[in-house]
């Protein structure tokens, strides 16, 4: 009996999750389906520019794991945009990752909590526009 699969640490969720050829109807394209840990494969080496490395530690799995998935992500994307297909990105074994904005220490969370200082209202602690004593 075969080892049960880790689920894979996922830090964000896709804004889009169906691609489709333009011009030509869901109904008359043939669907690949891109599961949405692949997609953080994906999204983590291709736009974050880790290597699979770095990747697998994002994820919590085998660098094995990573390089087998990212090439079968590459071959799913390839048979889509070659061969005019549409794609969904659904399923998979994964497991989101809580962003607690303080208290999460895994890397993406801290890389998130790191690029959001200077956004909206802080906690204030510098002398601005309102601090006229610059306490």
């Amino acid at each position: 009996m075969p080892r049960p699969r880790k689920r894979r640490r996922v830090c964000e969720l896709p804004e889009t999750i169906l691609f489709k050829p333009a011009g030509k109807p869901i109904t008359e394209s043939e669907l690949v389906v891109i599961t949405i840990d692949e997609y953080e494969v994906i999204r983590l080496i291709d736009l974050e520019g880790l290597n699979q490395e770095e990747c697998a530690e994002r994820m919590e799995v085998a660098r094995s794991t990573i390089q087998r998935m990212y090439e079968e992500v590459k071959r799913k994307l390839a048979d889509s945009i070659v061969n005019g297909k549409a794609f969904k990105i659904e399923g998979g074994d994964y497991k989101l990752c809580e962003f607690d904005k303080d208290a999460c220490t895994t890397p993406c969370c801290m890389e998130k909590n790191r690029n959001r200082a200077g956004l909206g209202r802080g906690a204030g602690r510098g002398a601005g526009r309102g601090n006229k004593n610059g306490l």
